[in-house]
């Protein structure tokens, strides 16, 4: 992708997160380019097109992050791990993360779909994990697996809305780790 595309995707990145997807014109593009709209055109397609960029490098970022996470190990650390990468993501990409979360929606056709697919692949490597605990005994023994991980990514993802820069996103992490799971071990007998 040549760099003036780049920057292109970015700019569409950042009014999409904005004012969204139907609130961003090719005029407020062009403006942010400092170009005229016409230009854009030698850039992209349509609008389309861009929406798909963004919501793509969003859908790829959040994997890379997960495959971070160690494959060995306790499964609350790794939990924890997944947490940590999520938010990390929507705190370093917030625009991207926006888009991800809320903008996907006005995706079309082929690429509705394709992009559904990777985000139900994506939730269900979080289920794994809850999945996994459960059936090691480190989490509950009734645990609601995609419950479980439709919770604790409505909380992570809901981050885009009121995360402030220079966050901890790894205490924050950590802190829905403790809050999320604590419910989901069951109670200790003293």
């Amino acid at each position: 992708m040549s760099a003036r595309r780049t920057e292109l995707t970015r700019a569409a990145a950042r009014l999409f997160a904005e004012k969204g997807y139907h609130g961003t014109s090719i005029g407020d593009l062009a403006e942010a380019m400092g170009v005229q709209k016409g230009s854009l055109y030698a850039h992209i397609e349509s609008k389309a097109d861009l929406l798909w960029e963004v919501a793509r490098e969003g859908a790829t970022a959040f994997h890379a992050a997960l495959d971070a996470v160690p494959e060995e190990g306790p499964v609350v650390g790794r939990i924890r791990a997944a947490l940590r990468a999520h938010l990390r993501v929507v705190a370093e990409q917030l625009d991207v993360a926006t888009v991800f979360v809320r903008e996907w929606r006005y995706l079309e056709g082929e690429r509705r779909d394709e992009f559904v697919a990777e985000r139900r692949r994506y939730e269900e490597r979080f289920r794994a994990l809850f999945r996994e605990g459960r059936e090691l005994g480190e989490l509950r023994t009734d645990l609601d697996d995609a419950t479980a991980a439709l919770l604790a990514l409505s909380a992570a993802n809901w981050a885009y809305t009121w995360l402030r820069p220079g966050t901890d996103t790894d205490e924050l992490a950590d802190r829905f780790t403790t809050l999320l799971l604590d419910g989901m071990r069951g109670y200790a007998s003293r």
